[in-house]
């Protein structure tokens, strides 16, 4: 949980790195949290608008945390874009989410792996 505090803590922070698990353990969190308001709406037969205050509540700290993670990986956080591109952007979106550090600082900032 202390994962998704951090981010939801850097609200719009879209400058410096954000470490492999730092980006999944919020997307993992977050999925967990949809899915349980999804469930609990269903149950009460709701019209969906837990589902979309909350996704409205993460989306800037979801885009935020994605920059950062790119930005981890030696790219530019314009390559979220990418993912406007039917499959293929999603796939390559995903490659570039699931890949290691760069070991060194780059051009966004020290090393997070570094820092611990």
């Amino acid at each position: 949980m202390n994962w998704y505090t951090e981010v939801l803590k850097k609200y719009a922070v879209f400058s410096g790195r954000a470490r492999r698990t730092e980006y999944w353990m919020f997307f993992l969190i977050n999925f967990i949290i949809t899915f349980v308001l999804g469930f609990v709406e269903g149950l009460f037969k709701g019209p969906g608008v837990l589902g979309m205050v909350y996704s409205l509540g993460v989306l800037v700290p979801s885009i935020a945390v994605g920059v950062r993670r790119l930005h981890d990986t030696g790219r530019s956080g314009w390559w979220l874009l990418i993912s406007f591109v039917p499959l293929i952007g999603a796939i390559v979106l995903l490659v570039y989410m699931v890949q290691d550090s760069q070991a060194a600082e780059n051009s966004y900032g020290p090393n997070p792996k570094a820092a611990v």
